[in-house]
């Protein structure tokens, strides 16, 4: 394929892999998180419209007739824009690609709350009418801990605006975010938050401390205690087993998760998603480290494939490198795996 002549961001959510990628802006407005480096060293901007515009023409001619039914609007938070330039970016990709259905972007719940209701109407009638809501929390204290520069109240007033204005709302969940300090209430508050939003999904992502951000030093200075990964897999039941009352999407799509078969429909599938991760708890131990040694260096995607013997045995081959009877040095082993797969 030929060269790139227009820009791509460096995110995008898991289910929009293939969709068009369009940058309206660069980096976060905010910044500041403590897990996070993505946007480390990049000031935040909104691009000229006229760039954009002349970015969608560019991905036109060098897809080459290609139809999109999806386009994803990178980088941080498109919601920044003037609302007028938003919607001429929208027109744009529209005359330029037809057969878009959905358009989708980041949202931080400050800037969406400054948008009127009218002009978040507008927007959605426009075409931009996914949001994704890096949520990670419903708890206050782990928000703050983790530095969001959001609260429970202004995730619900943004969700609700949007909502109110027609656009679908995907949030994403970070298990293990309030570490064993906060891990209950990271829990509870999250489950009750989430039934008041009761968005169309909610995506699961386990928790992996990359290097170099502020989370790796509150782990080193005894600040912060990671969960191992069976404590995860409870924390992730509690999750589910206080989702009430909500019609959502709810998934573990990210190769990070360990339990990627819980994905389905609430509350139908609820019942399996429970009876999945007492599948996984009820495994003797050594099972268990064997199955997650499997999924961290990707011989195993479910449950099922420990049946594969031949696989069996390779894990338990490497497995057995360590020293299974100490799980203070499993539980680290698969702490740097997950670190690798971010």
């Amino acid at each position: 394929m030929s060269q790139l002549h227009f820009q791509q961001g460096p995110i995008r959510p898991p289910s929009e892999a293939n969709s068009l990628l369009i940058r309206t802006t660069q980096g976060c407005p905010w910044n500041k998180c403590s897990f996070c480096t993505l946007f480390k060293g990049m000031e935040f901007s909104i691009r000229p419209i006229e760039e954009i515009k002349n970015d969608i023409w560019a991905a036109k001619a060098f897809y080459k007739g290609r139809k999109f039914e999806s386009c994803f609007l990178q980088d941080g938070d498109s919601f920044a824009m003037e609302t007028s330039d938003l919607i001429e970016v929208l027109n744009t990709l529209k005359q330029a690609f037809p057969d878009l259905k959905q358009i989708s972007s980041y949202g931080r719940a400050q800037t969406m709350t400054k948008k009127s209701a009218q002009e978040m109407k507008a927007i959605c009638d426009a075409g931009l009418n996914m949001l994704y809501c890096g949520m990670e929390s419903g708890s206050i204290d782990v928000l703050k801990k983790m530095k969001k520069g959001i609260t429970p109240k202004s995730i619900l007033k943004s969700a609700k605006h949007a909502k109110q204005a027609g656009m679908k709302m995907m949030t994403f969940i970070i298990l293990g975010l309030g570490g064993k300090e906060l891990s209950q209430e990271h829990v509870t508050e999250t489950a009750n938050l989430l039934n008041q939003i009761d968005p169309e999904e909610i995506r699961l992502l386990s928790l992996a401390v990359k290097q170099g951000t502020e989370l790796d030093d509150m782990v080193k200075s005894g600040r912060f205690t990671p969960l191992n990964e069976q404590e995860m897999v409870l924390e992730q039941k509690a999750l589910i087993e206080q989702l009430n009352g909500i019609s959502s999407r709810y998934g573990n799509f990210h190769s990070i998760n360990l339990l990627m078969e819980i994905n389905g429909v609430l509350p139908q599938d609820k019942a399996r998603f429970l009876s999945t991760i007492d599948d996984f708890l009820s495994l003797p131990i050594e099972k268990q480290y064997n199955f997650i040694l499997g999924r961290r260096i990707h011989y195993y995607t479910e449950l099922s494939d420990m049946n594969n013997q031949l696989y069996f045995d390779t894990v338990q081959n490497e497995l057995a490198k360590t020293d299974m009877s100490n799980p203070v040095v499993l539980d680290d082993v698969f702490y740097q795996l997950r670190q690798r797969m971010i």
